[in-house]
């Protein structure tokens, strides 16, 4: 158990049956009345946003979320198929669950898959994924100066804006918490 006077960012907690992330949290104390804690929190089943205020007294379970590492393996009538890599058991995700993650998902690549009991919540991914450039304008050499950028199609279908150097067949490392571009691999 812990109480609200404890909460971090980040932290997860068991409320109203559900799993909920704090995103943001702030001990208020008024002039007059007794302290309370604001905190902003996302519902890790459903997505939802709330703001709420909790007595610092409050108490709440953590919500045990398991992280799994799976790897992606096939595409099928619009479920992905993830296989564990300890028990070697197959799940279907559907692309709603996944959600931006489709955008860096390559065959083989491998994830962490969140489960709060038995339901799955999504995907982490690495910080970091390669893609190959498979679509972009022509390389204009010498034009970094500039600093302009252009789109560029990777291998997942993903469009990223990137410097006016980078041509087709070129990897890249990309950032999956923003989806943008970081150098050249």
């Amino acid at each position: 158990m812990i109480s609200s006077n404890e909460f971090r960012t980040n932290m997860t907690i068991t409320y109203e049956g559900d799993a909920w992330q704090i995103i943001e949290f702030q001990h208020v104390k008024p002039g007059k009345g007794a302290a309370f804690v604001r905190t902003k929190m996302r519902n890790l089943c459903t997505g939802a946003v709330i703001e709420k205020s909790f007595n610092p007294n409050e108490r709440f379970e953590n919500a045990m979320i398991d992280r799994r590492e799976m790897n992606y393996l096939y595409e099928s009538d619009g479920q992905y198929i993830f296989m564990d890599n300890e028990t070697y058991d197959q799940m279907e995700l559907s692309k709603e669950q996944l959600g931006n993650a489709l955008n860096f998902l390559l065959e083989n690549a491998t994830v962490k898959v969140m489960i709060y009991d038995t339901r799955i919540l999504g995907v982490e991914l690495p910080n970091t994924v390669e893609l190959k450039v498979v679509e972009t304008d022509p390389g204009i050499r010498g034009d970094t100066a500039t600093g302009g950028s252009k789109p560029a199609k990777l291998e997942t279908g993903y469009v990223v804006k990137v410097p006016l150097f980078i041509n087709e067949g070129d990897v890249l490392r990309i950032d999956t918490r923003t989806g943008d571009y970081i150098e050249r691999a």
